[in-house]
């Protein structure tokens, strides 16, 4: 049986998130009127705006900031004059402490203290000479790239909030792309010099819509239904029929109601373990067990309402104290004024990193705003007195888990989910992926391409820092160059030679100054030494001033050790791996020589 006539299919979504509705609307511009099945009553999924009182609650706080044109364009077709530029200020609560990001020097020296700050050098600087020679689970990626005391302060503790596992068994990959994009050296830098290009974690404004993300996914539902499609809320899917590797028939509970419905072709952004749990007839045993073992982070938000017409400047704060449950704290008037109705008044969204059925997520209501107001007043962000008002709201599978086994079960799925002929799964949690917003929407846009097109884009490498691979049509080997290059790369960590050179500056610096004021303070026979390196730093004095001038020399000495030191290293290094690259390439041109002679030799005996 061919394939039906583009009039004759029909499309059935399943979520009302992100990638289902842009896949949804990319439909309707060729004509074709989906349905789009959302269990929730209101559309945005995770990315959706909940209303209460008048207030507005974004469930987890979206920005809308992307690489990609067509995300964009989607972005501003919809909202128009509806999508504001909003100035970016976080900061992260440790120690009762509040730090800046991007770091401001003063902040940071006067929160993090002189001694701290000698360790977090000296200690970035032994991790650069002897880093972890494997990088599997995120305490090994993060320790390489920051070193183990300023991974302890500003990973650790907010990371295992957040995932509720250690970080020795959550997965590297999930560092390397969610934070790969900053590095010591530009956090360093961007304390001194603004750089000239913009690193993505450190963007200083962002767009928004005026009512946060739902008002746009509400836009975009309303939208559809004007092209013909329809939009059901408060519709759960049952139960998804296959007939071999097609699937046929989607079973829904409407409302209370029970009710079939037939299609085509399918696109879901339903969680892809459920998917798998849904399907009769069933999936190979081998695939059930591979989907059991994928797990999910919730978390919820403890909204309050408080009277009060300005608490901070935040837009969110990173609470990485471990003596509070709350993990993240948004201020969404901050995000948009529109978000609150009363400019005399502020809401705030609590946001506490849970398992569905745990203690956190069963405690009622009454209870999470009581811990709440207590909180906020521990953290010192206001008086548990001001809040008047509050709510409670949950957002179930919030966070695909990356532990050190999430990888080798999901190629299970993804290969039996691929072999689906007329399905397609998307989004955050239909690849078990922890992508974006926009990275949601373009799964949800090529995955319509696939179907209705024929393209072959694999969506499972669509995520948050890489070109998205739009269109596979034939494997690629690589050239030999690259395969080296990528190996040694791998095999031989590059230096770099200006955050190399700030990190022993910064430890010598702090070494002499420190010195200095002890030895001054206690009057130690020990400061006859030390004024002997007045010999070498013309204006050096056993005293205060002395501490500081003694920094700046030792700071410059420092710099210029470390940079010559990780630029020799790096030299030689290379020497050596171009060394190693001539031999392997005069080893393979012996070999395809040999196989040349071989071939000729062959064809020589044809001819005879």
């Amino acid at each position: 049986m061919g394939e039906p006539k583009l009039n004759e299919r029909h499309f059935v979504v399943i979520g009302g998130g992100p990638a289902g509705l842009t896949a949804a609307r990319e439909l309707t511009k060729h004509g074709i009127k989906p349905i789009v099945l959302e269990k929730l009553d209101k559309v945005g999924g995770i990315a959706r705006t909940e209303n209460y009182q008048g207030y507005y609650f974004d469930m987890g706080g979206h920005r809308f900031f992307t690489k990609s044109v067509e995300v964009n364009q989607f972005w501003r077709d919809v909202l128009g004059d509806e999508f504001l530029v909003r100035p970016r200020l976080s900061r992260i609560y440790y120690r009762n402490k509040f730090f800046y990001y991007p770091l401001k020097p003063m902040n940071a020296l006067s929160g993090l203290g002189l001694w701290q700050s000698i360790r977090v050098g000296m200690s970035y600087l032994r991790w650069q000479l002897f880093p972890y020679k494997q990088e599997d689970s995120f305490e090994q990626w993060v320790t390489n790239r920051f070193g183990k005391q300023l991974f302890a302060i500003f990973f650790k503790s907010y990371t295992e909030k957040v995932w509720g596992i250690p970080t020795s068994e959550l997965s590297a990959e999930w560092a390397a792309q969610r934070i790969k994009d900053l590095d010591l050296k530009a956090a360093v830098l961007s304390m001194f010099i603004r750089p000239k290009n913009t690193i993505q974690t450190l963007i200083e404004e962002f767009h928004y819509p005026r009512r946060g993300p739902g008002m746009l996914w509400t836009m975009v539902k309303e939208d559809i239904e004007r092209k013909g499609g329809e939009v059901r809320l408060k519709t759960k899917v049952c139960g998804i029929q296959r007939d071999g590797n097609r699937v046929t028939v989607v079973n829904v509970d409407w409302q209370g109601n029970k009710e079939t419905i037939t299609g085509t072709d399918f696109i879901s952004s339903m969680p892809i373990t459920e998917v798998i749990e849904k399907l009769n007839p069933p999936p190979p045993s081998e695939v059930l067990e591979a989907a059991s073992r994928l797990t999910y982070r919730d978390f919820l938000t403890v909204c309050l309402i408080l009277k009060v017409d300005q608490l901070f400047d935040d837009n969110w704060i990173y609470i990485h104290d471990p003596n509070v449950k709350v993990g993240r704290i948004q201020n969404f008037k901050n995000w948009s004024p529109d978000m609150v109705p009363d400019a005399g008044m502020t809401s705030l969204g609590l946001e506490y990193f849970c398992n569905e059925g745990d203690e956190l997520w069963s405690m009622p209501d009454e209870g999470l705003i009581a811990l709440g107001r207590q909180e906020i007043e521990k953290i010192g962000l206001a008086q548990a007195s001001d809040v008047v008002d509050g709510v409670v709201f949950r957002v179930e599978k919030s966070y695909p888990v990356y532990d050190s086994t999430y990888r080798t079960h999901l190629a299970v799925l993804r290969e039996y989910v691929d072999s689906l002929e007329n399905f397609e799964t998307i989004g955050r949690n239909g690849l078990h992926r922890y992508n974006n917003q926009d990275h949601a929407m373009l799964t949800g846009m090529l995955a319509v391409r696939n179907l209705l097109l024929g393209e072959k884009n694999d969506l499972w490498v669509v995520n948050a820092e890489q070109e998205y691979h739009e269109e596979i049509k034939l494997p690629q080997v690589p050239h030999l160059e690259q395969v080296l290059d990528d190996a040694f790369s791998r095999a031989f960590m590059k230096l770099d030679p200006i955050a190399h050179g700030l990190a022993m500056g910064l430890v010598g610096g702090f070494v002499i100054a420190l010195a200095t004021i002890v030895v001054d303070m206690n009057n130690m026979s020990l400061g006859r030494f030390l004024q002997l390196l007045s010999e070498y730093f013309p204006g050096y004095q056993v005293d205060f001033l002395g501490a500081a001038l003694g920094f700046l020399y030792l700071f410059v000495i420092g710099f210029l050790l470390g940079w010559i030191i990780a630029a020799l290293r790096n030299k030689s290094i290379q020497i050596y791996i171009s060394i190693l690259r001539r031999r392997a390439e005069m080893r393979l041109l012996e070999r395809q020589g040999y196989f040349m002679d071989a071939q000729s030799s062959r064809s020589t005996e044809n001819m005879d």
